[in-house]
């Protein structure tokens, strides 16, 4: 986790597909994406390359809300993803790079993320803590396997 980046992986027993829709759908996006006590709102979202994206983040228990956005640098349709993004807060300088590549395995599908440039008031830890939660609400959209009825 040196030089203000996290690198994640996880395995999850979905396909490729519903994982790649779960970054670049935004009803997924906003559900799984901000961790425990926090909730998201989707301000603008095109996902294609080139395309910006801006969501924000609003604390539950105060009310405080923060805003960022970006743009979307790669996009593999069911192999990777990779967008920046900045905070709209001066406090929080400098652009992000996430980059998220998507692989099959033979129990479901590997997740390595790669998120780079954290700005430095953000302690590299509670990212990578805030990381693990998402990507535990990420499983329970990706993993059910439900039928239509």
């Amino acid at each position: 986790m040196a030089n203000n980046t996290v690198k994640l992986h996880r395995v999850f027993i979905s396909t490729p597909e519903k994982v790649y829709r779960a970054f670049i759908e935004s009803d997924a996006w906003t559900r799984w994406l901000p961790p425990k006590g926090f909730t998201a709102k989707i301000h603008e979202h095109n996902p294609i390359v080139g395309g910006t994206w801006r969501m924000s983040f609003t604390n539950f228990t105060t009310g405080n809300s923060h805003s960022f956005g970006g743009v979307y640098k790669a996009l593999e349709p069911n192999k990777k993803v990779s967008y920046t993004a900045q905070f709209d807060t001066p406090a929080l300088p400098g652009e992000m790079t996430t980059t998220v590549d998507i692989r099959p395995v033979s129990c479901g599908v590997e997740v390595n993320i790669v998120q780079e440039g954290i700005p430095e008031m953000i302690p590299v830890e509670s990212c990578y803590l805030g990381w693990q939660e998402s990507l535990q609400f990420l499983a329970a959209i990706v993993e059910p396997e439900i039928p239509d009825a």
